[in-house]
């Protein structure tokens, strides 16, 4: 890609010739390299390519900073970040197991109220991106720089895409071994014909893309991108995408749907778009309160891995793992699926039944979680807190099957179960419903 830089991009670089550079770092006390590897994006016959040490790279990645040695072990080979908090810690750990990491720059959105007609704020946010590039260029496991996370997210002032070009001019010049890019919440004309008039220093797109993954390269093409871009996210079906209950509840996929999901999506775009995508990060290799605690993580808060996980291994590796996650069938509460917006009675008693089995006939455990539903919900993946949990008052029927006594609090919940294996490997589902007198 062909870099232009802005007669205030020229003199803002030339301004940083007059700072001190950190040159390469020497090596470690194990005798381990510290040396920076170059990464570059060329243009060949076929398409783009990412090179990492000459080599071609194809990034099989996930957004995350815990599970590294999973990680690795299941055939992943970078981490993404949204921010640079605990960056040493990210890249150290990440060229331990032989990961890399695509770092992000703690760029401020519009929407938590940066003002980008502000110069001095816009310098002083320059500024400090700066310092964080020149910390951490050297690091041999950094591998791309991601200049902010969804900054087209709920905003109106496109000078945020001159913000974004200065600090890849910046980068640019700091930094000759690794490329830059801007992450997208989606894609549409506007954001894309801004990004080509205005962030020409970036070296790729990147794009948070969760139901519409299939149609992101079409779209892309539509829109007038002919240059390399990378999903920086993907997963479920997100919660504003799917299907809602008459209180306004979005209907969560069971982790059985979301690895036949992820499996589908991966292979369509991500794999067979061979000219133009240099690869993907998945959502979210952790876990989170996101509209509920299992909408987007692949673990549980205690490590436990789900269908998802095995899915991504084969995908990645060519192989599914030799213990498998369980796997659900269906999930009922008095007789109903989700989908069906379930009200229920204050105070009586009513049945649920999930009907799941073990691909290697392990045996199962279940426990279940009454949470009230989310109503102070993010944006963009902003912090939540998790609603606390309600007393459950139920009976087990049998295996999978519980009697429980519905809220005698009127308003909307959650019944969530676990399948669990004993091995480390979970299932999940839930199921919304509706509480009146």
């Amino acid at each position: 890609m062909k870099l232009r830089y802005s007669l205030l991009s020229m003199v803002l670089v030339s301004c940083m010739f007059c700072t001190k550079v950190p040159g390469i770092r020497e090596p470690d006390e194990d005798g381990n390299s510290t040396k920076p590897v170059k990464v570059k994006i060329t243009k060949t016959v076929s398409g783009y390519q990412m090179l990492r040490r000459g080599q071609p790279y194809f990034i099989k990645g996930a957004g995350g900073s815990n599970y590294f040695d999973r990680l690795a072990s299941y055939g992943g080979n970078s981490i993404r970040t949204w921010g640079t908090g605990n960056a040493q810690q990210v890249l150290d750990s990440a060229e331990k197991y032989g990961l890399t990491v695509l770092m992000g720059l703690p760029v401020i959105p519009e929407r938590h109220g940066f003002n980008y007609d502000d110069a001095d704020e816009v310098k002083k946010q320059f500024e400090r991106i700066k310092a964080d590039v020149l910390k951490y260029k050297d690091h041999p496991a950094l591998l791309a720089w991601g200049i902010g996370n969804e900054l087209n997210l709920l905003y109106k002032n496109p000078k945020v895409w001159d913000a974004v070009n200065e600090i890849a001019g910046m980068i640019h010049v700091l930094d000759t071994n690794h490329p830059a890019t801007t992450v997208l919440a989606g894609v549409n004309k506007s954001e894309i014909d801004y990004i080509k008039a205005k962030a020409t220093n970036i070296d790729f797109l990147s794009v948070n893309t969760y139901g519409a993954l299939a149609e992101l390269p079409g779209n892309l093409a539509a829109l007038g991108w002919t240059d390399p871009y990378v999903v920086t996210e993907w997963g479920p079906t997100g919660h504003w995408e799917s299907p809602f209950t008459s209180w306004n509840a979005p209907v969560e996929e069971t982790s059985s749907e979301k690895a036949a999901v992820y499996k589908s999506r991966y292979s369509s775009p991500i794999e067979k778009d061979k000219e133009k995508c240099l690869g993907s990060y998945v959502f979210l290799w952790g876990q989170k309160q996101e509209r509920t605690p299992t909408w987007y993580g692949l673990f549980t808060d205690k490590g436990e891995e789900s269908e998802v996980v095995d899915v991504l291994q084969y995908l990645w590796k060519g192989i599914y793992p030799e213990n498998r996650a369980p796997h659900v069938y269906s999930f009922k509460v008095d007789g109903r699926q989700a989908n069906l917006s379930i009200r229920l009675k204050t105070g009586e008693t009513y049945t649920a039944q999930v009907l799941a089995m073990d691909p290697n006939n392990d045996h199962l455990t279940y426990s279940w979680e009454l949470l009230p539903e989310a109503i102070k919900v993010g944006e963009g993946g902003d912090y939540e807190d998790k609603p606390k949990a309600e007393y459950l008052s139920y009976r087990e029927i049998s295996n999978g099957q519980i009697a429980f006594q519905s809220p005698a609090k009127e308003g909307p919940y959650r019944l969530f179960v676990y399948v669990k294996d004993g091995k480390n490997k979970v299932a999940t589902a839930n199921i919304p419903f509706f509480v009146n007198k």
